[in-house]
């Protein structure tokens, strides 16, 4: 009896999600480790398209190429830290995804948040960012994107945020891009 108990309270556990297994995930860069947790309950279809890419090695040598800083965003009359990597050789990119806006996950863009680059709503592929203190901006209804759907969030760093304003206070050569770049070895997943 008291075995059939603890098989019951087990798969009630596991049903509302309370030992639901952690998606962990860490970006090895030339500059050191950045470990981020995915919220794959709350933002499900963005979290399956960047671990197919990691699953697929896709992110292994490509780079954090771009660094948005208060100071390089002279035509932005809104304004924002991130750091931006994860361009994917384009003939090996996957279709776009659908936008999984703030107001339906309840991710913000709070510092250490990561999410999906994107131009209009429902094209984010591969590229990803990683915010540097808050930014509101981002979220649903912010005034960054003149379409007000903002970005994908579906994460954030729980290790490493040291090595991300690292690779933020490196001094672009042209504007907000890096040459060279910071190198992503891989994204694995723990």
């Amino acid at each position: 009896m008291r075995k059939i108990f603890t098989i019951v309270i087990l798969l009630f556990t596991l049903s509302n999600g309370i030992a639901q297994k952690k998606e962990i995930c860490i970006i090895k860069t030339s500059l050191g480790d950045i470990t981020v947790e995915l919220y794959s309950k709350k933002a499900p279809i963005t979290v399956a398209n960047f671990l197919k890419y990691v699953d697929a090695h896709l992110y292994d040598n490509t780079s954090f190429f771009r660094s948005v800083t208060l100071n390089n965003q002279p035509k932005d009359s809104v304004k924002i830290e991130v750091i931006q990597g994860g361009e994917v050789d384009s003939t090996k990119v996957f279709s776009a995804i659908t936008l999984e806006r703030t107001s339906e996950t309840g991710i913000f863009h709070k510092n250490g948040a990561i999410s999906m680059a994107r131009d209009a709503p429902d094209s984010a592929t591969c590229s990803f960012f990683i915010c540097i203190n808050d930014q509101p901006t981002l979220d649903f209804g912010g005034k960054r994107n003149k379409d007000g759907q903002g970005f994908a969030a579906f994460g954030k760093v729980t290790k490493g945020m040291d090595v991300v304003r690292k690779i933020q206070q490196l001094h672009p050569e042209q504007g907000q891009y890096f040459k060279p770049p910071v190198l992503i070895l891989s994204i694995i997943r723990k």
